[in-house]
């Protein structure tokens, strides 16, 4: 059975909005400085483990863009990983090695999930991270928390989000000093 493990980069305040910069706000990018060596090995192995990458259409059209001609060990692992994408508005065929979670998307990754292979991973998105949760299908939440307040942007977990209680499996303190904590539901 696979694993989904929800990975989110995050500012100490809780933005987790444009932190790679794709996104065009004028705050995004935020996480650049601080994505080391140590940081770019750890997603490198989190992301060697898994048959799958899981977005939103936001997601989607942002990496695919960004990413979808770049090089180097990471952009090539991403690039080639077959892509699913949640999304009500998309229709049709997707590039970038993706297609699109036909009907329910909840119980098309139930699906999927329940088959054997590798982890799915899904990086940011806090929209689709709420309804994994409330569906009870995250095994696993990796945040990389940043030593910085940003005072805008959008909260990985605003008002509403589910009520979710986490077990610490384990936290990291990289050399710029991004803490790594990893959660697995309680």
């Amino acid at each position: 059975m696979r694993r989904i493990i929800a990975s989110a980069l995050m500012t100490f305040d809780g933005v987790a909005e444009d932190p790679g910069g794709f996104g065009g706000t004028p705050y995004g990018g935020w996480a650049g400085p601080y994505f080391g060596d140590e940081a770019v090995r750890r997603s490198m192995e989190k992301l060697s483990g898994c048959d799958y990458f899981l977005c939103g259409r936001r997601t989607y059209e942002m990496f695919s863009a960004a990413w979808g001609n770049a090089s180097g060990p990471y952009a090539e692992r991403l690039n080639s990983i077959p892509k699913l994408v949640a999304s009500t508005t998309l229709t049709g065929e997707l590039t970038w090695n993706a297609s699109l979670l036909e009907g329910d998307a909840i119980q098309a990754l139930k699906r999927i999930k329940a088959e054997p292979g590798g982890d799915i991973i899904m990086y940011g998105n806090p929209t689709l991270l709420h309804s994994l949760l409330r569906n009870g299908l995250v095994d696993e939440l990796d945040i990389m928390v940043h030593p910085l307040v940003l005072g805008t942007g959008a909260r990985l977990f605003p008002d509403g989000a589910p009520r979710t209680e986490l077990e610490l499996v384990s936290q990291t303190t990289l050399p710029t000093g991004v803490i790594a904590l990893t959660y697995k539901p309680a």
